[in-house]
């Protein structure tokens, strides 16, 4: 039974690349967590530093972003859905099936209660098109609004997100602005957020602060090339726009300052 107080709040933590969990009392998620990067060696290249262990106990939910293999670690996965459920946009669920994972579908927009916690998949937009879906997930309790953003680049959809579902207390963003070319995908244009797309995303969104994902783990020109001095161009790009900026490390806790919040109302199931 998930156990939860009016005096729980929410409690954030990146985990490593684009992983990130999010806490209340006794219910934990796991959004996009990553333990194994040998597979991913070949064309991100080796880690500049080894991922932490990402813990399975009872009462842990995932969240799936989309496929790519450094936001869908299937080992990882199959080992989690024994505690929890798997949560996916509804078209990724028969791919998740035919991995052995059995996954909660939903469509965009439609809320799902997974104990004190709504989690809703938002629009996203991936570099590949519509050959590989992608979806962001917004998680709200205890009065605060989270989203995570997966590797998304720029699109044009940050306002009606906004209308629908904000404003948020934080938003996780990737900001590497990554130069990909391999897969026949060989252009010049970032793949994912630019540090300060990054934040104008944030701002767009309604977010008081945004911290920074999916950067400074992966190197490898020429196939694929992370923007320079990414750190501090965020942190500077928030400051201008009076944003919170959050530079979290590997298994550190990020920061939540809110006061009280209406969370919206919900007609899914309950986990």
């Amino acid at each position: 039974m998930t156990t939860h107080t009016a005096n729980d709040t929410l409690r954030l933590r990146r985990l490593g690349w684009a992983g990130v969990e999010v806490r209340l009392g006794d219910t934990r998620v796991l959004i996009d967590p990553l333990e194994n990067v040998e597979p991913l060696e070949p064309v991100l290249g080796k880690p500049k530093r080894p991922l932490p262990p990402v813990e399975a106990s009872a009462g842990t939910h995932t969240l799936i972003t989309h496929l790519h293999p450094d936001h869908y670690d299937r080992e990882l996965i199959t080992r989690l859905a024994a505690y929890g459920t798997v949560g996916c946009h509804a078209p990724l669920a028969p791919a998740l099936a035919e991995d052995g994972v059995e996954a909660t579908p939903q469509e965009l927009g439609r809320p799902r209660r997974i104990g004190p916690l709504t989690v809703t998949p938002v629009a996203s937009l991936d570099w590949r098109g519509t050959d590989s879906d992608q979806v962001a997930w917004v998680v709200e309790g205890a009065g605060a609004r989270i989203i995570h953003c997966g590797d998304t680049m720029w699109h044009g959809n940050w306002w009606q997100i906004a209308r629908d579902h904000g404003p948020f207390d934080v938003a996780f963003l990737p900001v590497n602005g990554v130069i990909a070319k391999f897969e026949g995908y060989e252009v010049d244009v970032p793949v994912t957020l630019t540090p300060e797309q990054a934040v104008e995303a944030a701002a767009a969104l309604g977010a008081t602060a945004a911290c920074a994902i999916h950067y400074e783990l992966f190197d490898n020109p020429p196939t694929y090339v992370e923007q320079p001095a990414i750190a501090e161009r965020f942190a500077r790009a928030a400051a201008k726009r009076g944003l919170t900026a959050h530079l979290s490390g590997d298994g550190e806790t990020v920061p939540l300052t809110t006061g009280p919040r209406q969370e919206a109302g919900v007609a899914e199931t309950t986990a």
